[in-house]
């Protein structure tokens, strides 16, 4: 078996005092094909003594390092790189089969030694990752991009592999209660209908399934993630009250169900996916954002409580004064900037509800950090995470992403109405056209960017 060490400053200057390659492996508890090729590839031995010998081996998990996982995963899981002693890389692929894996290592080894600077080669420096001097979007021109690749038949987006993209249908759901239009409605109909009949859905054991490889989402691999329940249950909630079908309302109480079982930690808060026992911040943020609307919708006291008393647990394990919240309660990665925006959200959404002034005090704290730490104060909006010393290879890129800036411009203009303290109109408007910026690019996804210019609008 490989021997791996994990991803940080220890193992990238080994690999430049060693004068050998990084050999990452991104995976995730919930892949399937991360598990097979562990058991097949890296348990042959020909391939284990080959990564001993001419590699330092470097694993990452996905779902607890997701900035490293955003910046070096190569188009799906497992994600096999191969790096420079500085983090950057040489070449790629995915899963690699133990028949193939001997002749790649072979080939990356000895085209790493002719690299200029070898042993220590350090690639070409890495850039800022963003565009700032593009135009934002308009975002009313968006709108028939973002559903011109709507399915009619089966639902959703896209033709195949099918992913459930909850952005534009709530773009739909705001467009139809705007004007009355059936286009809207239907869009919205037929693709719930079509996620839980066919095939998305576990109907024996609940959940939705994180995408299905056919267009008729039929053959969904087998992962059920909380990100993926924790955004289709907000959906459907909203579903139930603009079209007030019980149905909906029935698909609610099943998804809330399935999140408080099957992937609830008995002491207090929700597991990244139904295959570890690991409790990640910006994960539990959108849990506790959805289950408190479908808590309203539901009448359920019990589910607010349940939410409520999840969120407090996994925010007081994440949080330091003047550091934000962490990624998980270990404390060990801090500074990303999803977890800050979705921690942010559920508390004003706990506020609504509740009222509660120490959910508003917290949500302020957490807007001063971003703003103080994450935000770009030459060309607005937000870097998707606080930078450090020690880092290494791309993680010295400084990125926006398009989703995390039109999320944070729809916290921060919520958390201004009620803010007695501080104007975060000036961050939220950078944010939102950070995002404008890359929308255009986007397809469906760009709703985000839409919805969110529709709030400050």
């Amino acid at each position: 078996m490989v021997e791996w060490e994990e991803w940080g400053a220890a193992a990238f200057a080994r690999a430049r005092r060693e004068g050998r390659p990084v050999l990452l492996s991104i995976t995730a508890a919930w892949c399937r094909a991360c598990h097979e090729m562990d058991a097949s590839t890296y348990a042959d031995p020909a391939v284990a003594a080959l990564v001993r010998d001419r590699f330092v081996a470097v694993r990452v998990d996905a779902d607890r390092r997701p900035d490293v996982n955003e910046r070096y995963h190569l188009g799906g899981w497992p994600t096999t790189a191969f790096l420079t002693a500085d983090g950057q890389i040489i070449t790629g692929a995915t899963y690699v089969t133990a028949d193939r894996m001997p002749a790649v290592l072979a080939r990356v080894a000895e085209a790493f030694a002719q690299l200029p600077d070898a042993p220590g080669a350090s690639g070409p420096p890495g850039g800022r990752g963003d565009e700032p001097a593009a135009a934002a979007a308009d975002p009313d021109a968006l709108v028939e991009s973002i559903f011109a690749s709507f399915d009619p038949v089966h639902g959703g987006f896209g033709v195949e592999p099918k992913f459930p993209h909850a952005a534009p249908l709530a773009l739909a759901l705001a467009l139809h209660t705007e004007s009355g239009e059936a286009r809207w409605r239907s869009i919205v109909e037929t693709t719930l209908d079509a996620m839980w009949d066919g095939g998305l859905w576990d109907a024996d054991a609940g959940g939705f399934y994180r995408y299905a490889p056919t267009r008729d989402w039929q053959q969904p691999h087998q992962e059920k993630l909380l990100d993926t329940n924790a955004a289709l249950l907000a959906i459907y909630t909203e579903a139930a009250v603009v079209f007030g079908r019980p149905v909906d309302r029935e698909r609610v109480d099943a998804i809330a169900g399935f999140i408080g079982v099957a992937l609830r930690d008995p002491a207090g808060g929700y597991f990244g996916s139904d295959a570890e026992p690991m409790l990640y911040a910006d994960g539990n943020g959108l849990a506790v954002s959805a289950l408190l609307k479908a808590s309203t919708v539901l009448d359920s006291a019990d589910l607010t409580q349940e939410a409520l008393t999840s969120f407090e647990r996994v925010l007081l394990a994440c949080y330091r004064p003047g550091g934000g919240v962490a990624h998980q309660p270990d404390g060990r990665v801090r500074g990303l900037l999803a977890d800050q925006v979705a921690a942010m959200t559920a508390l004003l959404d706990a506020h609504d509800l509740t009222g509660s002034e120490p959910y508003q005090m917290m949500a302020e704290e957490i807007g001063h950090y971003m703003v103080q730490g994450l935000a770009d104060p030459a060309d607005g909006g937000f870097f998707d995470r606080l930078r450090r010393d020690d880092d290494i290879g791309l993680l010295r890129e400084a990125r926006k992403p398009f989703a995390g800036n039109a999320d944070a411009a729809m916290a921060l203009w919520r958390l201004q109405r009620i803010s007695r303290e501080f104007d975060f109109r000036t961050a939220a408007t950078g944010a939102l056209l950070a995002a404008g910026r890359q929308a255009a690019r986007q397809g469906p996804l760009a709703a985000h960017y839409v919805l969110a210019a529709r709030r400050l609008r």
